[in-house]
């Protein structure tokens, strides 16, 4: 299953002169993506910047060495670039001496790979980034009526393309991403010299999804200071494990102004993390998940449909609360996440006067396709 919007803004880029990068977790399709773009064309280089010796070719590449590398290829395709050292010089270099050759480069942690060609690679680079599957996509493969069924699975076990393929081994491949393979990258990485501290860390995450998060309480349930569960967080954000959520602060005295949520790219990762694959209808959390699967799935469908907005959740001093708030060209959205479509809920009086002209919905399994699939808002 190929995310075909995703697929279409590449393929349109193609001989534009610049390179083109794809971000994205380990294990969401990436390499399947790149290979569907490539397929029925002639002359493609493949590298795999996990291979030894393609991490020692770059080691001291040339442009007269680059040319005789690349020989009539018209597409260049680095899987894996973070693993290569000064990657981004490298990139230019192709990027400037073969202009007829399409480059494109995949990476599974931005900490490596941006890092290293932000600056290299400044005007000469279009970057898109991936996720597992979509609530969309899965719309689009097998209608709207059966992804909807299969939201309270979808709610336990996530949207990575091998836990969706393969039904009844959802648990022993989630719990082969979570050990390991998901955090490779982290892991192998100089600065993360405590490992198990890693893993408290996302375990102490997963039980406060959709809560506000403090520093300095996760470092004194992890055993770290409140510098170090910032680096960490940051690590996990650009690795594509979690991602943060801050509050929105404009008009009001109490509200909230720097606090966090942290929410997980997939609810499968998170319910893996502790170990709890109990079915939705028993779960005393359903609230969390029905938050996480919601935010996670707006920011795939930001990102898809090149949708520009800034997003929030609001807060204030007296408990006062919205779970979501969007901005666009001066437009406010705000959003309220049950999963009990029959919950009552009143919205803060304080907020729809602050924010005069703002919209508000709430957000149930009853009407979730109109706020994942409709593109002029619920």
């Amino acid at each position: 299953m190929v995310n075909r919007r995703l697929r279409a803004a590449m393929e349109a880029k193609f001989g534009a002169g610049k390179a083109i990068l794809l971000m994205g977790a380990r294990q969401v399709g990436k390499t399947t993506l790149i290979k569907t773009l490539m397929k029925g064309v002639d002359e493609v280089l493949f590298l795999t910047g996990d291979d030894p010796d393609v991490q020692a070719l770059f080691e001291q590449m040339s442009s007269t060495r680059l040319k005789h590398i690349v020989g009539r290829s018209k597409f260049v395709v680095i899987d894996e670039a973070q693993r290569i050292k000064n990657i981004g010089t490298n990139l230019k270099l192709i990027t400037d001496q073969l202009p007829e050759v399409q480059l494109i480069a995949t990476g599974s942690s931005s900490f490596d790979l941006s890092n290293q060609v932000n600056e290299p690679l400044t005007g000469r680079k279009w970057e898109y980034r991936m996720y597992p599957l979509s609530f969309a996509e899965m719309v689009a493969h097998h209608g709207l009526l059966n992804e909807k069924r299969l939201i309270p699975h979808r709610l336990v076990y996530g949207y990575y393309p091998d836990v969706v393929s393969h039904a009844g081994s959802e648990k022993e491949i989630l719990k082969q991403l979570s050990d390991s393979y998901l955090y490779k990258d982290i892991l192998m990485w100089e600065q993360v010299k405590k490992p198990e501290r890693l893993l408290k860390l996302l375990q102490a995450l997963s039980y406060q999804v959709g809560s506000q998060v403090s520093y300095a309480e996760l470092g004194q349930m992890c055993g770290l200071d409140a510098k170090t569960i910032e680096k960490y967080l940051t690590l996990l954000e650009q690795c594509f494990v979690v991602f943060r959520l801050g509050s929105f602060s404009r008009n009001l005295r109490n509200e909230l102004k720097n606090s966090r949520k942290i929410y997980f790219y997939d609810n499968g990762i998170r319910n893996a993390l502790i170990a709890n694959f109990s079915i939705a209808e028993k779960r005393t959390d359903i609230g969390a998940l029905w938050e996480n699967f919601l935010v996670s799935e707006r920011k795939k469908r930001l990102e898809y449909e090149q949708l520009w907005c800034r997003c929030w959740f609001w807060r204030t001093t007296n408990q006062k609360e919205i779970d979501y708030v969007e901005e666009s060209d001066g437009a406010i959205q705000a959003f309220e996440f049950k999963w009990n479509a029959a919950a009552k809920y009143k919205t803060p009086k304080s907020f729809m006067e602050a924010y005069q002209g703002c919209t508000f919905a709430v957000v149930s399994p009853d009407n979730v396709e109109d706020f994942l699939l409709n593109t002029e808002g619920i």
